[in-house]
């Protein structure tokens, strides 16, 4: 791996929570550089729009307050192909590594061209508390062109799903109250602060 390799994270974000929070930091441990953005999941109903999500993964960007990380909301898409795309555009001399979560894993097999995606960059899995990473997930990966790194870091077990479904207050960061609270996003509104 390059030291001028860079992370690319896209995440729904719906809402980040302090394991966002916690993999970006340890991106910047592993990496030169570690870009994330908001995205759309195809396969997801969403419990904001993409504007708000992206807003609000940008405070947390701005809370972490580190040089070599970017919020670059223009490299979002529904489709990671188009993703890696528009990121070989904007830095053609630079490896990408495109970071996944362990619970992935298993899905990307189904990815809109991922055989053609997967050989534009190398794939970072960071393994997910709840969702082990097996040997043949790896061997599925790397049989369509995948050049998989495990990124061995400690995350959190969090989840926006909890979040989302009122049992996960503890999970967000204090920095995204206010914005939660002023466009009351998911159920949250100034008398449940």
């Amino acid at each position: 791996m390059s030291r001028d390799s860079i992370a690319l994270l896209g995440t729904s974000a719906d809402p980040p929570t302090l394991g966002h929070q916690a993999l970006l930091e340890g991106l910047l441990g592993e990496f030169q550089r570690v870009v994330t953005w908001a995205s759309d999941n195809p396969s997801k109903r969403h419990g904001a729009e993409l504007k708000q999500r992206s807003d609000l993964l940008g405070c947390v960007v701005q809370t972490i307050d580190n040089p070599r990380l970017e919020l670059a909301q223009d490299l979002s898409s529904p489709y990671a192909i188009t993703t890696l795309e528009r990121a070989r555009q904007r830095w053609p001399q630079s490896p990408l590594c495109f970071v996944v979560g362990s619970d992935l894993a298993t899905q990307i097999p189904r990815w809109k061209d991922c055989e053609q995606w997967l050989g534009l960059c190398e794939l970072g899995i960071v393994p997910r508390k709840g969702w082990p990473l097996q040997a043949d997930h790896v061997q599925t990966l790397e049989g369509l062109g995948a050049r998989p790194r495990i990124l061995s870091l400690d995350i959190p077990a969090t989840a926006s799903s909890a979040v989302r479904q009122a049992t996960g207050d503890d999970q967000i960061p204090d920095t995204l109250w206010p914005l939660l609270l002023e466009h009351n996003l998911y159920g949250f509104h100034s008398s449940s602060a």
